[in-house]
C-alpha cells in the first residue's frame, strides 16, 4: 500500500514536471543585445497544473512578490509529510521557479532546489514538493499561510 502511494506521487510528480516543461518556451539565461529587462522578466513564470484536467491551465509572470511567498515557505519547513503521497483532495500544483536556490532542511534532509511546487489539497495542510539534485522527491510540510498566493494566482477561487 505504501508502495503505491509512494508510486503515485512520483507520477504525479514527474507528469507535473513534464507538462510544466513544455507548457513553456525556452527562456535564454542572458537578455538579448540592447534590450531591456528586469530581474523579474528573466524568471521562469509560475504555473498551475489542474491535477483533474491533466494539463496547465494558467502561466502567470513570475515576480519579486511571488519569489518572497516561495522563500517564505522554505523557510517555515516544519518536517517530512508522514504520507509519501497528495492525498485524493490535491486539486491543483503550482509550480514557482526560484530566482537563486533556495536551502528546504528538515532535521537531517537538507535540499537545494531551483524549482518549489506547491500541493493545494482542500481540507488539508499545504505540501512543498522538492527534488534533490538526484531527482529524488522529498514531500515537506510548512506553516506559512498561502492563501496570498492563492488570491495573487486566482486559482481556485477563494
Amino acid at each position: 500500500m505504501l508502495l503505491a502511494r509512494y508510486q503515485r506521487l512520483l507520477l504525479l510528480a514527474f507528469a507535473a514536471i513534464i507538462l510544466f516543461a513544455s507548457a513553456v518556451p525556452a527562456v535564454s539565461a542572458a537578455p538579448a543585445k540592447g534590450s531591456a529587462t528586469s530581474p523579474d522578466t528573466e524568471l521562469r513564470p509560475v504555473q498551475v497544473f489542474d491535477v483533474a484536467a491533466g494539463r496547465v491551465v494558467s502561466t502567470l509572470p513570475n515576480d519579486k512578490k511571488f519569489q518572497k511567498m516561495a522563500l517564505s515557505w522554505t523557510e517555515s519547513v516544519t518536517r517530512l509529510a508522514p504520507q509519501m503521497t497528495a492525498g485524493q483532495s490535491c486539486s491543483y500544483v503550482y509550480r514557482v521557479p526560484l530566482a537563486k536556490p533556495a536551502t528546504v532542511q528538515s532535521g537531517d534532509v537538507k535540499i537545494s532546489t531551483s524549482d518549489l511546487f506547491l500541493f493545494y489539497c482542500k481540507g488539508e495542510e499545504p505540501m512543498l514538493l522538492v527534488f534533490d539534485e538526484r531527482r529524488k522527491p522529498y514531500l515537506f510540510l510548512f506553516k506559512a499561510d498561502i492563501e496570498p498566493f492563492i488570491k495573487k494566482v486566482g486559482i481556485p477561487s477563494l
